[in-house]
């Protein structure tokens, strides 16, 4: 695989930052995602993390260098870091479960497959057109969806999820794919703070028009100026496929060389962005890390 990668989180006029972000691959596969902790519940950041986390810890686990079954990963995947933020707060005996949004993007043989829960979104821009982007699991565009099919009176609950991870239902993921790339194409992943203040078509121009690098934050720094003081955080990534090797679309990754078992990962680090160094509690999130492996090691051994 050869990709660009750039990527930007800012906090906006919050207090702390609570998205995160980053991607994991191997020879043949790449797991890009994003979360973006919710307000309102206690330690959205930590919920955010967690969620990448086991993404993560689950990608380097069954990518030998590739996934068996991409959509079946993307699904199981976000369902365990469900049941590890539902596994936190009981041990920790919390009033209310971390919440988190997540959108993950798998990059695999020449196709994308992508999932997500909430209102975290993926956008697919191939040459001048968008030609994929995911539908909110919010009741504002589910009023949308269904205006279309049956009349429609006032509009309600317009920012609310009727979905998340941390959510004492099960989770809606919504899964798409396999879609065959084509060179150029991009793939960028936000939190709604990008979305909720630059519309779908800004966002398209931008991708087709620019370089990522130049692209996302001229995007981020948009959204700031639009949501002016009260804006959110706003946190993006964006993926160039098969990039040119000095092409101006940012770093360049090439994973040509690596062995089958070789993995490397940015999910890892515990902040990103413009985020306070201690808005984690480091120790918290490194016993998190091993409660995640040693979960993994177990029903690994288990299926053997």
């Amino acid at each position: 695989m050869r990709f660009a990668v750039y990527q930007v989180s800012r906090k906006g006029g919050r207090e702390k930052n609570e998205d995160r972000m980053g991607y994991c691959y191997t020879r043949d596969s790449g797991l890009f995602a994003l979360a973006d902790g919710m307000g309102g519940h206690p330690e959205g950041e930590v919920a955010s993390q967690l969620a990448l986390q086991t993404l993560a810890a689950m990608f380097q686990r069954e990518a030998k260098p590739v996934l068996a079954d991409p959509l079946r990963f993307l699904q199981e995947a976000i369902i365990a870091g469900h049941h590890q933020l539902l596994r936190y707060a009981t041990e920790r005996a919390l009033m209310d479960t971390p919440r988190t949004t997540v959108v993950a993007c798998l990059l695999q043989g020449k196709a994308a497959y992508w999932a997500h829960c909430g209102d975290s979104r993926l956008y697919l821009v191939r040459g001048d057109k968008l030609i994929a982007r995911t539908r909110d699991h919010s009741y504002s565009e589910l009023q949308e969806t269904l205006a279309q099919v049956v009349p429609m009176g006032e509009r309600f609950n317009r920012n609310v999820l009727f979905t998340c991870l941390g959510s004492p239902g099960k989770p809606v993921v919504d899964t798409a794919g396999p879609l065959v790339m084509q060179p150029g194409d991009r793939v960028l992943l936000c939190s709604d703070g990008l979305w909720g203040s630059v519309t779908d078509a800004e966002i398209a121009e931008q991708l087709a028009s620019r370089p990522i690098s130049d692209a996302v934050p001229e995007l981020v720094e948009r959204a700031l100026r639009v949501a002016g003081a009260k804006s959110d955080n706003v946190t993006v990534l964006a993926v160039e496929w098969e990039s040119a090797e000095d092409g101006e679309a940012g770093p360049n990754v090439s994973t040509q060389s690596l062995g089958d078992e070789v993995f490397a990962s940015t999910i890892q680090a515990s902040l990103v962005g413009d985020a306070a160094p201690d808005e984690l509690d480091d120790a918290e999130i490194e016993r998190s890390i091993r409660e995640i492996n040693e979960a993994i090691q177990r029903s690994s051994q288990k299926r053997k």
